[in-house]
């Protein structure tokens, strides 16, 4: 740089024209460099704030998705408590029934057929009831 001021000091006025003409269109280059990199950054800016909003909004929509399907398995499981505590209920019953039969049966002496009660807890990879298809429509769990 001292050179170039050196030059432009001992030169002729046109070279010291040329040198602050090249300093000039560098500070112009710049600049609007700068600008260029603060416009880009407004918008990466612009654009990350904009992203954020719409995976907030996602996050809400998952969140409300979650929360009614806790909700209907909470509602299926109370069900299925149910059915399960009704289903004990009625084995309980049938072994009376049977074992009411047993004396009948000997008392009189008549041949009672007993059928045996499958024990679920037993073999659970059994079944101990005919498969029956299950029907439900796929709007019951978005609601």
């Amino acid at each position: 740089m001292s050179s170039i001021q050196r030059q432009a000091s001992s030169g002729s006025d046109g070279s010291a024209t040329v040198v602050d003409e090249r300093k000039r269109k560098r500070m112009l280059s710049n600049r609007e460099s700068a600008r260029r990199s603060r416009m880009r950054k407004q918008k990466q800016l612009e654009d990350l704030t904009g992203e954020t909003g719409r995976l907030q909004m996602a996050i809400n929509q998952i969140q409300q998705s979650i929360n009614a399907k806790e909700q209907a398995y909470i509602q299926v499981e109370s069900a299925n408590n149910v059915l399960r505590a009704l289903a004990m209920e009625l084995t309980d019953r049938l072994r009376s029934l049977n074992s009411v039969l047993q004396i009948v049966e000997d008392v009189s002496g008549l041949s009672v057929d007993i059928p045996e009660i499958p024990d679920p807890l037993m073999k659970p990879w059994q079944l101990a009831y005919p498969v029956q298809p299950i029907t439900a429509s796929a709007d019951m769990f978005l609601n």
